[in-house]
């Protein structure tokens, strides 16, 4: 290790990273959350792709987040713009009626992570990367729709917002690899 990671690893932010991690690790009710807990810590150690205050929301997310959660990041991850009936179809086969325990379960996760600015809906940037208005779609008069829009709606799309992709980098790669034009922290 070089004299970088060396002042890292006795530096106290980071230590008190470890000690958050631990303390996770230690309360974590499956092998999964304690394999993410140490892929945090380790992988924190040597890559700064994003400050200690992030890497603290990423350990947060982790003590927060349910194996369930952690499912659906992977599929967006492994699935950009899929639907919310993709990502169901994929992770779980049948869609469950829209008034099931089920239902309300996957409502909640995605919401959970749209809250937690995990995920998002998939939207046009500019160049300057700011997200473009949606031209809004008019019904024709007397068409409105009877039904409300399903848990399961297989129209519009999700991504993982950046923050999003680098708590997967953090957390579920054993070695994090530099994310392209990342910066530091």
């Amino acid at each position: 290790m070089g004299p970088a990671i060396e002042e890292r690893l006795q530096s106290e932010q980071y230590l008190g990273l470890v000690r958050k991690a631990f303390r996770i690790w230690d309360e974590a009710d499956t092998e999964e959350k304690r394999r993410y807990a140490a892929n945090i810590v380790t992988n924190s150690a040597g890559t700064r792709v994003c400050s200690d205050d992030v890497v603290r929301l990423f350990l947060d997310w982790l003590e927060g987040f349910h194996e369930a959660h952690f499912a659906v990041i992977r599929e967006i991850y492994q699935n950009p713009g899929s639907t919310r009936y993709e990502i169901w179809t994929n992770l779980y086969g049948d869609v469950p009626r829209d008034d099931s325990a089920e239902a309300d379960l996957f409502k909640l996760l995605m919401h959970d992570m749209g809250v937690g600015h995990v995920v998002r809906q998939e939207r046009d940037v500019n160049q300057l990367g700011q997200f473009v208005r949606k031209t809004p779609r008019r019904a024709a008069r007397g068409s409105a729709p009877t039904t409300m829009k399903s848990a399961f709606d297989d129209i519009d799309r999700y991504v993982l917002t950046e923050l999003g992709k680098q708590f997967v980098h953090y957390t579920m790669n054993e070695v994090v690899t530099r994310i392209e034009g990342g910066g530091g922290g």
